[in-house]
């Protein structure tokens, strides 16, 4: 009897690779109605592309800061390439990756593992914390793709990990580092999470409790208590609060000295981490007296490989037992 075949996509936002691709990610973004509904269906994409065509050179001008692209799809490979290693000795995988917003998107990922003949998909989100704008846009996408490509081909998804425990370890350990490499005593941690509407939260998205979970069981580790706020907010709802620069005011009157601030529902780098928080915050932290560094990203750090071969595995295992 053949081996078992097994496909894995690595689930992404994606970002736009150079400057020309800012005006249509920015398009795809505002179209998808899992993120924001801008008027009726038929209104989101002509109004998604009147705010897209508006908000492109502030964009772009950010993302020219760091490096006039994403490198999001870069980090991601990587990631992908890394966890295919790791699989090798453990069965027959074949490990790719589908952006929501910008090629490769879904029916690529699934095209590509029906040429590799595999028997079933497991979707990896690579969003700890679930949420329906980010996750659960994600899948839709891929289960429209897979109804039409791929009808025959089972799907697993792994939708959330928050307290994967080489997940925690690894956010640990860059936490525990970036407390050492601060000579003062005085250092106050705080969480960055991306923003949410609030109407998201109130409507039964988990995704707060999953953050709250993921810094409970890092501060078990640490032994050290941190504080949560949220960036990248964008538009004229009720956000989440406080927000990362709203949480810097109140520590710099709270006599604060020095920050580490910890990217917690990101695990790869791109604008949010490398413009927002390592440039943006940074600099208002020092206009307001203090120091802020920050952790890095996961990338492709062992234990968060690590964390995606578990994960992988323990559903593998389910398949085979069931």
């Amino acid at each position: 009897m053949k081996s078992q075949k097994t496909g894995i996509i690595l689930l992404n936002m994606g970002g736009p690779g150079k400057q020309d691709d800012v005006a249509p990610f920015l398009f795809n973004l505002f179209s998808d109605r899992d993120i924001i509904q801008l008027g009726s269906r038929f209104l989101q994409k002509p109004i998604a592309w009147f705010i897209s065509r508006r908000r492109a050179p502030k964009s772009r001008a950010i993302y020219a800061k760091i490096g006039g692209g994403s490198p999001l799809l870069g980090i991601t490979l990587q990631q992908a390439s890394a966890l295919q290693k790791s699989l090798t000795a453990k069965g027959d995988f074949q490990v790719t990756v589908a952006m929501r917003y910008w090629p490769p998107f879904a029916d690529e990922a699934v095209s590509f593992l029906q040429k590799q003949g595999v028997d079933s998909i497991i979707a990896l989100t690579l969003y700890p914390h679930f949420s329906k704008a980010t996750t659960g846009s994600s899948v839709n996408h891929l289960k429209k793709s897979l109804t039409r490509l791929a009808p025959n081909l089972s799907l697993k998804v792994i939708s959330s990990y928050p307290t994967q425990p080489s997940y925690i370890k690894a956010l640990a350990e860059n936490i525990i580092k970036g407390l050492h490499s601060i000579k003062d005593n005085n250092v106050q941690i705080i969480y960055s999470a991306h923003s949410l509407p609030v109407s998201f939260i109130q409507n039964g998205d988990p995704y707060v409790d999953h953050i709250k979970n993921t810094i409970a069981a890092v501060e078990r580790i640490t032994g050290q208590k941190g504080r949560l706020c949220y960036q990248s907010r964008s538009g004229p709802v009720e956000w989440l609060s406080p927000s990362t620069p709203e949480m810097l005011t109140i520590l710099a009157e709270e006599g604060c000295k020095n920050i580490l601030a910890v990217p917690i529902s990101f695990v790869s780098d791109h604008v949010e981490t490398l413009y927002e928080i390592n440039m943006l915050y940074r600099e208002q932290a020092e206009e307001l007296g203090m120091q802020l560094l920050s952790t890095p990203s996961l990338n492709t750090h062992p234990l968060f490989i690590d964390c995606l071969k578990d994960l992988v595995l323990q559903v593998q295992n389910k398949n085979n037992h069931s």
